[in-house]
């Protein structure tokens, strides 16, 4: 490991915001200035709509209607000369039209201009000057002409007529510039709205793109260069400098993240440490058990040289010493008194016992070690033939057996598994009680949850028992809980089937809660762990 390394500490106010808090409050400044401007761009908006309907609905009508009541006012003094001229009514037409058309325009005008008094005054002024022309000029001119009979009518008459409309065409071109000044200036108005709002809008785009340069900036600065930092000191440490200090920097979120990283990379190291320490003791550890492996091997080697020795060796001095002295007891039975025939019975019994405790050491020894097949059979079978093998001594103590319809199959060692029901059988028989016939119960059900794929067996009968407090003593090796003269054996039987059971991936106990007689229960797996070809096999079959 590298030694740390520290860099510079992070700048006091950058931690006082996370990163949203950073982009929230620059999209907040930009949401109140996007708003200001939505607001003035509606407003100004508003404003050009209403402008431009004011000019639509009512200056451009109003200019029309203006032009219509001139038209009019123009249609009265042209009719008006044609009659004086040639005494034809039908040159009072327009005359007439016109009177009727004045009024209307008049009115169109004043409704389309109300609220303006300029525009209001030009048509009363124009109203006014119009009803003078007709009452000191027009009416009267038109009462003096004789139909048929043209006149030309007093010049001064005429003269101060032409005067009278002259003035009313001067208020025509009043009117006409006064609407004209209201138009441009409305369209001046829409002019500069626009203008404004195109600012405006300008403005709220430089603003947005200086908004999106500000946040381009804010997150170099603020995310991706601490971010780096933090990325480039994690790739430091992940490459194996467990030493590297990582440095907090950034806004808060971010420091918070370093921090957290930091805590992570110091129990890594910690662990580190700690695993190189276990790693040591485990090296020493697998050292050792290579020597432990190595002087098991030897170990086993040599338990089968004795079981050889005590197959071959150590049985055949022990049938001499029963023959011989058998032989002895036949061919000196006259000479012998009765305590010498007692002594040569206990050599016999002796020898015959010692060959019996050797044969049942080796059963015990083979187990797990021998080679063991491992065959998928039904239990039922196996149980069949420790029946058969028990079917003298059943008979003779009029046993009774009740077992299942059917049993599992499993796959293990038929030949063990045959001992195992023998053996159980047997001991159910054996400790009876006097004078009453045993009863033997087998059961056998699957076992729920965690242990699916095991059967549990027991075997119940209506025997002696076992006090409870030789529930775990009964399985070990020659351990009797009564004497020779009552019961025989050599006390190896459940010894025999706790490594049968152990064996074949099972455990097996006494079920102290059972009072009538001795309820004696096992577990045997549908498949049982893979045990040979191992030291650990080779030393389950060294016996006990």
């Amino acid at each position: 490991m590298s030694t740390s390394s520290k860099t510079a500490a992070p700048h006091p106010g950058r931690s006082r915001f996370t990163v949203q808090g950073w982009l929230s409050l620059v999209l907040t400044v930009v949401s109140v200035l996007v708003l200001i401007g939505g607001v003035t761009v509606a407003l100004l908006l508003n404003r050009t709509a209403s402008v431009s309907n004011e000019l639509l609905d009512h200056i451009a009508p109003a200019r029309v209607e203006a032009y219509r009541l001139q038209t009019a006012l123009l249609d009265q003094e042209t009719g008006l000369r044609g009659y004086v001229a040639t005494g034809d009514r039908t040159f009072l037409t327009p005359f007439t039209e016109g009177t009727r058309s004045e009024p209307q325009a008049a009115h169109a005008i004043r409704t389309l201009v109300r609220g303006r008094t300029q525009q209001a005054a030009d048509v009363d002024a124009i109203e006014e000057a119009a009803d003078h022309w007709r009452r000191t000029y027009a009416r009267p001119a038109i009462d003096r002409v004789t139909e048929g009979a043209p006149r030309s009518g007093d010049l001064e008459d005429v003269k101060r007529g032409k005067e009278d409309f002259d003035q009313l065409r001067t208020l025509f071109a009043a009117q006409n510039q006064h609407l004209t000044d209201i138009r441009n200036h409305g369209r001046a108005e829409i002019d500069r709205v626009r203008a404004l709002r195109n600012i405006i809008l300008s403005s709220m785009l430089a603003v947005f793109l200086l908004t999106c340069l500000l946040l381009a900036v804010l997150l170099r600065r603020l995310v991706t260069g601490p971010l780096q930092t933090l990325r480039s000191a994690a790739r430091r440490v992940a490459a194996g400098d467990f030493g590297h200090h990582i440095s907090a920097s950034g806004p808060a979120d971010i420091q918070a993240l370093a921090k957290d990283v930091e805590a992570m990379r110091g129990k890594v190291v910690a662990a580190l440490a700690t695993a190189e320490a276990r790693g040591d003791a485990l090296a020493r550890q697998a050292a050792e058990l290579d020597v432990q492996t190595r002087e098991l091997r030897r170990s086993n080697s040599e338990l089968e040289q004795f079981a050889y020795v005590a197959s071959h060796d150590l049985q055949e001095p022990l049938r001499k010493v029963a023959s011989f002295c058998q032989m002895l007891e036949r061919r000196y039975a006259d000479k012998l008194d009765d305590r010498g025939r007692q002594y040569i019975d206990f050599a016999v019994d002796g020898a015959k016992r010692m060959q019996i405790l050797i044969n049942d050491l080796l059963t015990f020894s083979r187990v797990g070690r021998m080679g063991d097949a491992q065959v998928l059979h039904r239990l039922d079978s196996v149980l069949d033939k420790a029946l058969t093998n028990l079917a003298s001594t059943l008979e003779e103590t009029q046993a009774r057996i009740h077992r299942p319809e059917q049993l599992p199959e499993i796959v293990g060692d038929p030949t063990l598994l045959t001992m195992l029901w023998q053996n159980l059988l047997g001991n159910s028989v054996k400790f009876r009680e006097a004078g009453r016939a045993p009863d033997i119960r087998i059961t056998c059900e699957p076992q729920p949850g965690e242990d699916a794929g095991t059967w549990l067996l027991s075997v119940t009968d209506n025997g002696i028992g076992i006090p409870e407090e030789f529930t775990e003593k009964v399985f070990v090796i020659f351990q009797r809980l009564h004497g020779r003269d009552s019961y025989t054996g050599t006390g190896i039987g459940l010894a025999l089937c706790k490594k049968i059971v152990e064996f074949h991936g099972g455990k097996i106990w006494i079920d102290a809660a059972h009072t009538d007689g001795t309820r004696l229960c096992f577990t045997l797996p549908t498949t049982p762990p893979q045990t040979t070809g191992t030291p650990a096999a080779a030393l389950q079959g060294a016996p006990a």
